[in-house]
């Protein structure tokens, strides 16, 4: 394994460890998600730049597209509980509430 493929590999099971072990905010989670995101993207790209074929190249861009679409309904999930609760704690978060 290259250092290349072991930083991203890294990048991506750190993002996920940090995912499943820190629940404590959801802004946090939210950041998880995205590190876990961007170093799939990094990944993908350098993956079609490798195979040096034209119909591998569309891939990052439509995981970059998925990503981008993912963050902002997050950041609206994470202002809409932030006016209703008071806060982003999950611990405070109840879905039997609504």
């Amino acid at each position: 394994m290259s250092p290349i493929h072991f930083t991203f590999a890294s990048a991506f099971m750190l993002s996920l460890t940090g995912l499943a072990l820190n629940r404590s905010h959801l802004l946090s989670a939210l950041i998880c998600l995205e590190g876990m995101m961007l170093s799939l993207f990094i990944a993908i790209a350098l993956w079609s730049l490798t195979m040096n074929s034209s119909s591998c190249s569309l891939a990052p861009m439509i995981l970059l597209t998925f990503s981008a679409c993912e963050a902002s309904s997050g950041l609206a999930l994470l202002v809409a509980t932030t006016r209703t609760h008071g806060s982003d704690q999950l611990k405070n978060l109840n879905l039997l509430q609504c």
